[in-house]
């Protein structure tokens, strides 16, 4: 009898090891005492830390977040050594499955696991097919993983709205992924490459608005003090890096020093158009804030916290420049928001020289749910961020929304896929031309955990025959299975221009330092002020198209320096280098007054000429010895002696206005030279090709000057 039972007992051993849910009990392993031992001490092990975060995901900016990522796949290693010695426990495989969700590029991997857990235990845990259910959206099978989230949406016995509201704000993103992958946008998406990434994780990449210098931030050996995270996490603390493009290619990323860097961590957040200032985020406090720092010559400052209206003992995550450096735009969950986490925006407050109260964007922008990461393009107009909320094809995507003539912002508009993903699309950042986007992503390419990636975007259709079909991202949601007429491109998108160069001595050319007044000529205003860099002379602005621009450029004892550049609303995207010179005040100094403006075929002082004539009276009292000669010249057309009485009496007119400004009579000398002093001749217009050439030739000889002629 006893043999019988005996031969019994293993027969329904091996049945339940087959086919059931088998416990960690050493009972049923009495042959593999050893092996057993072992297993449950890594069993134990992996418990302890996954306990420590059993709840449903966290949000991205909940500071447990990253923790529990990081602990998730710490935990991962000893469960999955005891999962090798027994695989049919149904709470290790759901366990594994978890773990596996939070992991950076194994996440398919969960679903073998959840599937053989519920399969082991249908009541395994309560939540194991809204898991399931994350999955399969996470792997972009979403009719699977709308029916999990139904069957887990059907066992909801108590009802919560909290849980309904989420597991239905899920089923609506599988629908939204179907509709937006049915429809992919037409980009190309590259990993940057080397040596920009490298084996460790690099991410919240920040640039110049003419793509020329590049801040991220990166967990290297070479982090400052090169610290790792608490015991038994095997990642280094944040640090931020900077890269810069020189003859076409990038250079080698270099720490970015301990003058901005900490033995905590450090991350990128946004950095001016010219890259004279830069926002880091630092969490010192477990609170998260902003601080911001200024490039001095070639030496950036210490990070500054900014004030109370933007700082606040809540999470400050995020932030971005206007192109005027007059507008902040940030994110934070402090209380009075519509969701959790929200975008403001403060302005710059000249009186008080420091930012404003901070408002709200409104119900139009934020949600209920989290936004994040917002960046305002160059152009002022397109608003940039990650969101939660609106039609998300999962957790956070990126939008866009435009400002309205009327100060509001316009409905957000997903950027799509494969631009965006069924995974957290942040800190996304565009160059001024809207040609091309960075964001950081975890990719089969990648050279490590998280890399840098550059979409480029293909813009409006025309009919065009490429043979590149293969490589075009959107072609893997519909395969090419013959050769079509795909569209070409018109590569740019944004109306802006950029003006950059370096400002220097006319005399020694080396750079100098100098503050530049960006003013609309035609409202007689001004509209930012900036400053060159006092090591290497250069500078940045963007401009908008739509405005007829002063630039003014001055430094202590130098004559000031005037551009103007009338920028049609309808101007496409363009870089402008102009490198500018300032003369010494001294006898002989000749400037072009590029901002008067006469009405045509008269000498009578437009309104926006006053500016530019007030700022020669300001240089003239604040040099009260100086005498000048005041000139205006024509072009070649017309006749000599109409062109030399127009020239005078333009001068005339310019000399008339500062007498009214209270200059002295014997200080000012008007001349008129008509055509005698061309800077273009007719020889060389005649060489030129299209008649805007010669036009803005023309226009070149038509000016007016000032020269010093006593001190």
């Amino acid at each position: 009898m006893k043999k019988y039972i005996y031969l019994f007992t293993l027969i329904l051993v091996a049945s339940v090891i087959n086919a059931q849910d088998i416990p960690f009990d050493k009972k049923l392993f009495k042959e593999r005492k050893d092996e057993f031992k072992e297993a449950k001490k890594n069993l134990d092990a992996g418990n302890a830390i996954f306990e420590v975060y059993p709840n449903t995901y966290l949000d991205i900016n909940d500071r447990q977040y990253t923790e529990r990522k990081l602990a998730y796949r710490e935990a991962l290693s000893p469960l999955f050594k005891a999962n090798k010695f027994n695989p049919n426990n149904a709470e290790l495989n759901y366990k594994i499955g978890r773990c596996y969700l939070m992991s950076s590029v194994y996440k398919d991997e969960s679903i073998p696991h959840l599937l053989k857990a519920i399969k082991l235990n249908p009541n395994v845990a309560s939540d194991a097919h809204y898991h399931l259910g994350i999955g399969y959206h996470l792997t972009m099978d979403f009719d699977k993983a709308i029916a999990a989230f139904n069957k887990y949406k059907s066992t909801l016995a108590s009802k919560n709205p909290a849980e309904l509201e989420d597991v239905n704000k899920r089923i609506e993103e599988c629908k939204t992924g179907k509709k937006l992958i049915a429809k992919p946008k037409r980009v190309f998406i590259d990993n940057f490459g080397r040596p920009v990434n490298g084996k460790y994780p690099e991410y919240g990449a920040i640039i110049s608005a003419d793509e020329s210098i590049m801040m991220f931030t990166s967990r290297r050996n070479t982090s400052t003090g090169a610290n790792k995270m608490p015991e038994g996490v095997t990642d280094y603390f944040e640090d931020i890096y900077i890269t810069k493009k020189v003859d076409g290619k990038w250079t080698v990323p270099e720490n970015m020093g301990s003058q901005i860097n900490t033995n905590g961590h450090d991350a990128t957040i946004a950095v001016a158009p010219d890259a004279q200032s830069m926002l880091v985020y630092k969490d010192t406090k477990g609170d998260g804030n902003i601080y911001e720092c200024k490039l001095e010559g070639d030496v950036w400052s210490k990070p500054k916290k900014l004030n109370k209206y933007i700082n606040t003992k809540y999470h400050e995550s995020s932030a971005s420049y206007s192109n005027d450096g007059k507008t902040l735009y940030f994110v934070s969950n402090k209380p009075g928001g519509i969701g959790n986490h929200d975008m403001y925006v403060t302005k710059w407050d000249e009186e008080k020289q420091d930012w404003g109260e901070a408002k709200n964007l409104g119900t139009n922008l934020n949600t209920k749910y989290n936004e994040e990461a917002v960046l305002i393009h160059p152009d002022g107009k397109t608003l940039y961020f990650s969101s939660q909320g609106h039609n998300s094809m999962g957790n956070y995507d990126i939008f866009k929304s435009s400002l309205n003539d009327d100060g509001t912002w316009g409905t957000p508009e997903n950027l799509g896929y494969p631009i965006n993903t069924v995974d957290d699309d942040v800190f996304f950042v565009i160059n001024a031309s809207g040609r091309r986007g960075y964001y950081s992503s975890f990719k089969e390419d990648g050279h490590g955990e998280k890399d840098i990636y550059m979409i480029t975007f293909l813009g409006p259709e025309k009919p065009f025959q490429l043979n590149s079909e293969d490589n075009l991202l959107a072609s893997v949601a519909k395969p090419v299975s013959e050769k079509v007429v795909e569209k070409q491109v018109d590569a740019l998108t944004k109306r802006i221009t950029i003006l950059k160069g370096v400002t220097s001595d006319c005399k020694t050319l080396q750079p100098v330092g100098a503050s530049l007044e960006l003013i609309d000529v035609d409202e007689n205003k001004t509209l930012a002020t900036f400053e060159s860099n006092k090591t290497t002379g250069k500078y940045l602005v963007s401009l908008p198209s739509g405005k007829n621009y002063g630039l003014i450029v001055r430094k202590e004892s130098y004559l000031f320096h005037s551009e103007n550049f009338n920028i049609p609303a309808t101007a496409a995207y363009e870089e402008v280098q102009k490198d500018i010179c300032l003369k010494k005040i001294e006898v002989g100094s000749v400037i072009v007054l590029k901002n008067i403006f006469y009405d045509y075929n008269k000498a009578t002082l437009r309104d926006a000429s006053k500016n530019e004539l007030d700022r020669l009276t300001k240089l003239l009292n604040d040099n009260p010895t100086i005498k000048i000669e005041l000139s205006a010249h024509t072009d070649s057309r017309g006749s000599n002696t109409y062109n030399e009485k127009l020239s005078l009496r333009r001068a005339q007119s310019c000399v008339d206005y500062l007498i009214e400004k209270g200059i002295a009579s014997s200080r000012l000398v008007s001349k008129g030279y008509g055509e005698t002093k061309l800077i273009k001749s007719d020889a060389e217009i005649a060489k030129l090709k299209f008649e805007d050439e010669k036009e803005a030739a023309h226009q070149e000889n038509r000016r007016t000057e000032f020269k010093i002629i006593a001190k």
